[in-house]
């Protein structure tokens, strides 16, 4: 695992948690082999929280840059398209501006290669300014490029979007690194097949069964499906992870010794997943490939209005990760974990080379 060291720019959608923790087990890796990451670029929307975690372990310049994005509705749980096309519409002027900042980088830097974990921002970039720059790009969500990726049935205007989409972040790439749950045997030009890129954290846990669930909510608005089942079976413990807690500890009321509120924390998450009955999820790619590492069952439930996430429950249960509904009603976790087999000793052999092909993959270009 060795080659000439060279300067690198990472570019992270900063909405969520998978991304920025993929690009830190990039930064470790390439530090780790002697390379520079000259800069962090983290694209978000400016109104979600990024967690400190990323802050304090990433200790190259991070650059925050206002990005398209999605808005949801008055209560934080779906995406509204119609209000997302307008918002972004109305702010181009601070996206031009945001390309202009990646410009001056780039000129200051002058990187060998940028690795882009899903920004539409830097694609945009690429399509527009055309750096010399290689780019390459790590996501799950460029399963989408290659012809065996099955999409659910149905929904055709949704699955054009997402792979137009993906296909902008990715304008003028090199390489395409698909991150997916599952080995996809035939080769494709557009795409490179790869396992799941976790944090090494996750390999030095002991698993146990504790008596908790663990929930994850991206957006906090589905706080409320949460406290109506909380409610009505009090008598379990819950520790979620979610945005802003304090918003929550300050708009509800509720058991605050069976329900346990936190701020996205990757190491205590982690933590707590590993000795969890299960998880509930909205269906990110990353934190289910941690729970099928760890054995644990997930619940799925998708953003409404977010194709992406309604894609990855479905393949996630292709993939034997655990099942998919429309609200967070742990009764279904809980009956599903009964005959759950969370050995899955195929996903455990597909990721144990996961760091040394990505590694490989990056520094071939």
């Amino acid at each position: 695992m060795t080659s000439e060291p060279k300067k690198y720019i990472l570019a992270v959608q900063g909405e969520g948690r998978g991304h920025m923790t993929q690009a830190m087990t990039v930064y470790d890796m390439l530090l780790e082999q002697g390379h520079t990451v000259c800069a962090v670029l983290l694209g978000s929307s400016g109104t979600r929280d990024i967690p400190k975690f990323f802050f304090e372990k990433v200790k190259a310049p991070i650059i925050q840059l206002q990005s398209p994005n999605f808005v949801t509705d008055k209560k934080n749980k779906s995406i509204n398209v119609t209000r997302s096309v307008i918002h972004n519409f109305r702010k181009i002027k601070t996206f031009k501006k945001s390309l202009r900042t990646i410009d001056e980088l780039m000129k200051e830097h002058q990187p060998d290669v940028v690795i882009n974990f899903f920004d539409l921002l830097i694609g945009l970039y690429y399509r527009f300014y055309k750096p010399k720059a290689k780019m390459i790009c790590v996501a799950h969500q460029y399963i989408y490029f290659h012809p065996d990726f099955e999409f659910p049935e149905g929904r055709w205007l949704d699955k054009a979007s997402i792979k137009y989409f993906t296909k902008l972040t990715a304008s003028r790439s090199t390489k395409n690194l698909a991150l997916s749950f599952y080995k996809i045997h035939t080769n494709n030009e557009d795409v490179v097949v790869v396992p799941p890129l976790l944090r090494k954290e996750i390999f030095e846990l002991e698993t146990k069964h504790d008596d908790f669930y663990l929930v994850y909510l991206v957006n906090n608005g589905y706080f409320e499906e949460l406290l109506e089942w909380h409610k009505a079976n009090s008598n379990i413990e819950i520790h979620c992870f979610t945005d802003q807690p304090d918003k929550i500890y300050t708009a509800y009321q509720f058991d605050k010794e069976k329900l346990f509120v936190h701020a996205i924390n990757d190491t205590l998450f982690l933590e707590m997943m590993s000795k969890a009955r299960g998880l509930a999820s909205s269906a990110g790619f990353e934190s289910v490939c941690e729970a099928m590492y760890l054995g644990k069952p997930v619940l799925m439930v998708p953003i409404q209005g977010h194709y992406e996430q309604f894609c990855n429950s479905r393949d996630a249960y292709k993939a034997g990760a655990g099942i998919f509904a429309d609200k967070f009603d742990l009764t279904k976790l809980a009956n599903f974990s009964i005959t759950f087999d969370g050995s899955n000793p195929w996903f455990k052999n597909w990721i144990a080379n996961a760091k040394h092909r990505i590694y490989n993959e990056i520094i071939s270009i």
